[in-house]
């Protein structure tokens, strides 16, 4: 990927005083819930300087970016994700890939999210609507991905993702984003939030009594309230990350009484594999036909612009 630069001088100056970026994969409750806390505040800023967005389409990929930083902790072993959210709205959607080795890319179905009049909130849900969510997941050595896909009802990106882990894993889980801008447009405070409730084995607890299915839902209704309250009353995080705020900070005040521990903080960019060699070797193994038209047809240079990040390469016809 060629690295897109950040040059608003006064956001700069802004990000440099914010803790780094990071992701804290916790645990809490006695082992039942694991979940991941991320600050993303630089992360959405590289977000939106690859692909040059405006303000709604960062909005809309800035969330479904964090949210693909959030599916990394459910993954197994080395793998790789590829989300697709496809809807009936003007956005249309968009594609998000996330590697387990740490990187996220994707990108808009749109480059420009049509607007009728002046926004009221950052509600997405009318420029998203209905659709449907696809998930393809690839481990090494996989000759085609595992894919699954769901019927969304577009409430909001974070929401659709927690109802494909109901229906496809039922697991209890909950996503939330969120995106702090100031007055000029400038993203200063953004990150997200994963929880998963999960389920108990039957094993002992405590006094090493077996749990029965029905103790074990009922342990399960009263943490879900908790954590439900904990959450519903809990202060956007985007403009806790603005005002400085650390993930282990924001773990004690939103879930102090399950007494979380952070057991992983891992560093998580915006990045994408491509590069002029990759392309390169994708032309050279053309039809000699098509190759050749190339060659005395042009254009020289070929110009080949990566959608997962809008990278922009210039190959030489001389170099196929």
């Amino acid at each position: 990927m060629i690295q897109a630069q950040i040059t608003d001088l006064e956001l700069k100056e802004i990000l440099n005083k914010l803790p780094k970026d990071e992701m804290a994969i916790f645990v809490m409750a006695k082992g039942r819930i694991r979940g991941a806390l991320f600050h993303g505040t630089r992360f959405v800023n590289q977000v939106r300087a690859q692909h040059n967005l405006g303000i709604l389409e960062t909005m809309i990929l800035g969330q479904a970016a964090l949210c693909g930083v959030l599916l990394l902790p459910t993954m197994k072993g080395r793998e790789h994700l590829t989300w697709r959210y496809e809807t009936e709205g003007v956005a249309q959607g968009f594609s998000i890939e996330a590697d387990s080795t740490g990187y996220v890319r994707g990108y808009l179905f749109t480059d420009n999210v049509p607007v009728d009049k002046p926004l009221e909130n950052w509600n997405l849900a009318p420029f998203l609507g209905k659709g449907t969510m696809t998930m393809a997941t690839r481990h090494i050595g996989d000759k085609t991905p595992y894919t699954s896909s769901i019927q969304i009802e577009g409430k909001s990106i974070a929401e659709d993702l927690a109802e494909y882990f109901l229906q496809s894993e039922q697991i209890q889980t909950a996503f939330n984003t969120s995106i702090q801008m100031d007055k000029k447009g400038r993203v200063i405070g953004a990150g997200g939030l994963f929880i998963q409730i999960m389920p108990e084995t039957g094993g002992a607890l405590n006094n090493g009594a077996n749990l029965s299915s029905e103790a074990d839902s009922a342990l399960d209704s009263e943490l879900i309230t908790k954590i439900e309250n904990s959450v519903k009353t809990m202060q956007s995080l985007g403009p806790l990350y603005s005002e400085g705020k650390t993930n282990q900070e924001l773990l004690s005040n939103l879930f102090g009484e399950f007494n979380p521990s952070i057991a992983l903080v891992r560093d998580v960019r915006f990045d994408c594999p491509c590069s002029k060699d990759t392309y390169l070797a994708h032309i050279r193994a053309l039809p000699q036909n098509e190759l050749q038209d190339i060659k005395k047809n042009g254009p020289d240079p070929l110009e080949i612009i990566c959608r997962n990040c809008s990278s922009v390469y210039h190959i030489p016809v001389a170099e196929l």
